[in-house]
């Protein structure tokens, strides 16, 4: 695996532990991303039936879904299989540790 290859699924890497660990945590972040797009209705009959706090917590809710949808199919994309995921992780130690390929 050439240099290139080995920073691009140390990258997908980062991405996917923070994907985890955000899913982890129930979504405590301290970034956050404005606006977003919603279905104009959705969001105006959650706030009219069941208030901010509500419409709030199903906006998030969806998003975690999605996320959650997306990691899976980026995880596949960056790494395949686990066993090809457990690989790298093992490459990634040994070159933190000064040992090479």
């Amino acid at each position: 695996m050439d240099q290139e290859e080995f920073d691009r699924k140390y990258v997908n890497l980062r991405v996917l532990k923070s994907i985890q660990e955000y899913l982890k945590t129930g979504g405590e972040s301290s970034t956050a991303v404005f606006p977003i797009r919603v279905p104009e209705d959705l969001l105006y009959q959650v706030l009219k039936i069941q208030g901010p706090d509500n419409a709030d917590k199903l906006i998030h809710h969806i998003f975690r879904l999605g996320l959650d949808i997306w990691s899976e199919e980026f995880f596949k994309e960056a790494f395949g299989t686990q066993e090809n995921l457990e690989q790298f992780i093992q490459m990634v130690k040994k070159r933190s540790r000064g040992e090479g390929e």
